[in-house]
């Protein structure tokens, strides 16, 4: 026990350090999601669709700006892996010289097939949905330039991307049925709402963005921010943003990630959701940090695998006898102490 507990405030304290996966647990064998090593890569999809306003246009983009500036500038991504979508892809004011594309269904489905050209197997996926949705008569939509796309019918674009780990924020009005529509195994689903029934704009996609800059949802200060983070950070926002206008909340956020399309409200330990989500990190490996040596590489993925592995038996305690826990849980411990002590003395 007493290396049980050194090995625990060497965790505490060196996570901060940790950056990226590597090394393999037993109790993660059947969890093979959302591992990374020096040699995968992460992509961004942004869509911004029709607005019914300019004043909701205007907002709308806003928030994909920040979001592209910080996938960019917080997170690692280089231009060529964020691409992102906006209405007709030309009359985008100021936000022309990164928009890629117009956000119609063809230029969806363009800019899927530009990805699976370009991925590989354990690569990720990030996408991230603004605009506005409608659920009538048991069809859901994202309402696009042009026709608009059913949830069945993204799932379908989605398809060929079998081998890409796959994180899918959907902050729409009504985004709940379309949500559902895109549950798989593997991936991590998040929706703005729980029913057609919400079908007000929601403010939830601008607390993700807050939640994304500046790694403010970094709650567990390790240097990297998941989508449990971030939907723990945004929902907290959004409750709070209700509270001081004196509203009653006509949004509740929910997510996926167990691929039965029965979402949560509060995801997380003990809960059937929230496992995935909190191995799920935005960050590519070696963003922010001053180390990018093949080793340091190297380390920080077995670093972020390690605690990924811990992050997954925790969730899995009730399957393990009790001393057989405690002896997995403590070696693991301290093989990431080891490698952190290492990290730490490169130069």
């Amino acid at each position: 026990m007493k290396r049980l507990l050194l090995a625990l405030c060497l965790f505490t304290t060196s996570a901060v350090y940790a950056q990226s996966p590597g090394s393999a647990a037993s109790s993660g064998e059947d969890t093979p999601w959302f591992r990374q090593t020096p040699d995968n890569n992460k992509f961004a999809l942004i869509i911004v669709g029709a607005s019914a306003s300019d004043q909701i246009r205007q907002r709308l983009r806003g928030w994909a700006k920040d979001l592209h500036a910080s996938l960019r500038d917080d997170y690692g991504y280089s231009a060529n892996r964020i691409q992102l979508l906006m209405d007709d892809g030309v009359n985008v004011g100021d936000a022309a010289p990164i928009v890629r594309a117009g956000s119609g269904i063809e230029d969806i489905s363009a800019a899927i097939s530009r990805i699976q050209a370009g991925a590989s197997a354990g690569d990720q996926l990030n996408i991230f949905l603004f605009g506005h949705g409608s659920s009538t008569f048991g069809e859901a939509k994202f309402n696009n330039v042009g026709p608009d796309m059913t949830g069945a019918g993204f799932a379908e674009m989605l398809a060929p991307l079998s081998g890409v780990d796959m994180v899918i924020f959907n902050t729409t009005s009504a985004s709940f049925e379309f949500s559902r529509e895109l549950s798989a195994l593997g991936r991590v689903v998040v929706s703005a709402t729980r029913s057609p029934a919400e079908r007000y704009d929601p403010t939830f996609g601008g607390f993700m963005v807050s939640a994304m800059q500046q790694k403010r949802a970094d709650i567990d200060r390790n240097g990297r921010v998941s989508v449990l983070e971030i939907f723990n950070y945004a929902n907290g926002r959004v409750t709070e943003w209700y509270r001081e206008q004196q509203r009653l909340s006509t949004e509740n956020a929910v997510l996926d990630d167990s691929g039965d399309g029965l979402f949560s409200r509060e995801p997380g330990l003990g809960q059937a959701d929230g496992m995935l989500a909190e191995i799920a990190y935005i960050n590519v490996l070696s963003s922010g940090t001053q180390k990018t040596s093949p080793e340091a590489q190297s380390l920080q993925a077995e670093m972020q695998n390690i605690e990924r592995d811990i992050f997954i038996l925790r969730n899995q305690k009730s399957n393990f006898l009790e001393e057989d826990y405690w002896n997995r849980l403590e070696a693991l411990l301290i093989d990431l102490a080891t490698r952190t002590r290492r990290y730490n003395e490169l130069p």
